[in-house]
């Protein structure tokens, strides 16, 4: 079990890695957006994303363990896999094209998409969709952030 937990592990640390796929010429762009006055909590973003990517290795790997190797635990191995993916890809895809509205959309699709896992993960281990809960409060936060951004930065949607 030892060796699951560590597979798992590494494999959120390497997608989440993905999120330094940007390039230093975007960067000023997005120091350059206006941002809503209530968003003080910016400096602790990094870290709030940390513990849900922890939570998130920690219900994949108790799903694991349900049923380890099973067609039905590969598949949802894949579904928490397409929603890191789709979170990680919030940063780059937003930076590289300029675009508020693609970060938006990639939020909301992260938020519908972890909504789908907790509900396919709730019968198989109340903990695991219970460790999801973390991302399906935050990643609201951030879709409406970026969504709030655009009216501030019409010329960045």
């Amino acid at each position: 079990m030892l060796q699951n937990w560590l597979t798992i592990n590494a494999v959120t640390i390497l997608v989440a890695l993905g999120s330094f796929l940007i390039r230093p010429r975007d960067i000023p762009w997005a120091t350059h957006l206006d941002r809503p006055k209530w968003l003080f909590f910016e400096p602790a973003i990094p870290l709030i994303w940390m513990v849900i990517f922890v939570c998130g290795a920690s219900s994949a790997t108790l799903v694991w363990q349900q049923e380890p190797n099973s067609l039905k635990t590969w598949l949802l191995m894949a579904v928490y896999l397409l929603v890191e993916l789709v979170t990680v890809a919030y940063i780059p895809a937003t930076l590289r094209l300029h675009s508020l509205t693609v970060g938006t959309v990639l939020g909301a699709s992260g938020l519908i998409l972890g909504l789908i896992l907790t509900l396919l993960v709730w019968p198989i281990s109340g903990w695991a969709a219970l460790l999801l809960v973390p991302y399906l409060l935050w990643s609201p936060i951030g879709t409406y952030t970026t969504k709030r951004m655009i009216k501030l930065n019409p010329d960045a949607a």
